[in-house]
């Protein structure tokens, strides 16, 4: 395994740990910005474009998750580019790939052309999304670690803000009230961060990390998989992702719209919308370096009981309680993921293959991403309104307890 900037040989932290690895942090939260730009830059143009494109909601459920499809199936070879070739061009690379999606939405004519350019950015985001945990596992240590995944996560969390309350309000006029132009300038904004990373990465030190990376002896990528595979605690954790994605994406994508059923207009939606994103990244920053193993269990129990009552706050319609369920709704969605992959990091057996093992946790992860929105859209089509899938959340968050009360016994018991 190649060891951290700054690590010592048995794994521990050398008295002087590399201070660019900080300047590789910065260069993660630029991707993860442009990341979270484009994976919601529809989300507040849902009404909009559907009535450009002639759609109706249980279609844009579908729109919405189509790029988990893509993502899925090229998050495992994704993963297992990362750990051979190293994080910099591959990450660049990605951030071409999503800008180009992003670009062909502007394009769209009609719902399957819409699809195919929503597509696109999952062929490349799997490198953004299994790079990050990379770097990180490459550059920090200890309980470094906790904190640097949570501050790249506020990139997150500061580009879906942005696009979320800004794109009604202020982009959408200053293109000229054309929703294609915002797709376009997103797009051109995705490449911009893309080459800050290639100059950022470029220093000498991270030249030198992905050179040993290359350099190292590799075991087959059917046998790394496999590997990873026969570890119980991978497999739980796996099946946390899954859920974990599943309430994120189906929540985060239909808010806007759920928010201006309740008689909202979009641009207030979009504003009220970002409020769990600006209180998802606070909880980023603490939660995940709060989250040592010894209390690991017990913040995320606390955050998967917070899930489930922030729909139902939600589901009140009575904005006061609207807003603290939007707030509680944040804090989860900030850390859970996190968290989770905190688990990885320290197991044995996938903490020396984290682009592996996190390329593993998002394509599964990825598989609730699709059926989340697409879920939630289609049951919102039935029935008329957002209840019955609000309800079908507090689901999932009864499930993701189960999963974590059986995480734990596998742990106790190995």
């Amino acid at each position: 395994m190649a060891l951290a900037p700054g690590t010592a040989a048995d794994g521990g932290p050398a008295a002087a740990p590399h201070p660019y690895r900080w300047f590789m942090l910065a260069g993660l939260w630029l991707l993860y910005f442009s990341f979270a730009m484009s994976m919601v830059a529809l989300a507040p143009l849902v009404y909009v474009v559907m009535t450009d494109l002639g759609m109706h909601r249980g279609e844009m459920g579908m729109v919405l998750a189509a790029w988990q499809l893509t993502y899925i199936l090229s998050s495992l070879p994704c993963g297992s580019l990362m750990d051979r070739f190293g994080p910099r061009w591959m990450m660049f690379a990605a951030s071409l790939v999503v800008a180009a999606s992003v670009m062909l939405r502007g394009f769209a004519v009609d719902y399957w052309t819409l699809l195919l350019a929503v597509m696109v950015f999952g062929l490349g985001g799997p490198l953004i999304s299994s790079g990050a945990p990379k770097v990180v596992s490459l550059w920090f240590a200890g309980r470094e670690r906790g904190f640097a995944l949570g501050v790249y996560f506020t990139g997150n969390g500061c580009g879906s803000i942005f696009t979320v309350a800004l794109t009604n309000s202020v982009m959408l006029p200053a293109a000229g009230g054309d929703w294609r132009n915002v797709m376009f300038i997103y797009a051109g904004v995705i490449v911009v961060t893309g080459l800050a990373w290639l100059l950022i990465s470029a220093h000498p030190e991270s030249r030198a990390v992905e050179a040993r990376l290359k350099g190292e002896d590799r075991l087959p990528v059917r046998e790394v998989f496999l590997r990873l595979a026969r570890d119980p605690v991978v497999r739980i954790v796996l099946l946390m992702g899954l859920f974990i994605l599943f309430y994120i994406h189906g929540t985060y994508h239909w808010m806007p719209d759920l928010l201006r059923s309740y008689g909202m207009t979009p641009a207030e939606a979009g504003y009220w919308a970002a409020l769990p994103t600006l209180f998802g990244m606070g909880a980023s920053l603490l939660l995940p370096r709060l989250a040592t193993p010894e209390r690991r269990f017990s913040i995320l129990l606390a955050l998967f009981a917070c899930a489930a009552l922030a729909v139902l706050l939600i589901w009140s319609a009575w904005l006061p309680l609207v807003a603290a369920g939007l707030v509680l709704q944040g804090v989860c969605r900030g850390a859970t993921t996190s968290i989770a992959l905190l688990y990885l990091m320290d197991n044995r057996s996938s903490s020396s293959r984290m682009g592996a093992a996190s390329g593993l946790f998002f394509s599964v992860g990825e598989v609730g991403g699709v059926l989340g929105p697409m879920s939630v859209g289609a049951v919102a089509h039935w029935t008329g309104d957002f209840d019955a899938s609000l309800f079908m959340m507090v689901g999932i968050s009864a499930l993701l307890v189960l999963v974590l009360l059986r995480l734990r016994a596998v742990r106790d018991a190995s």
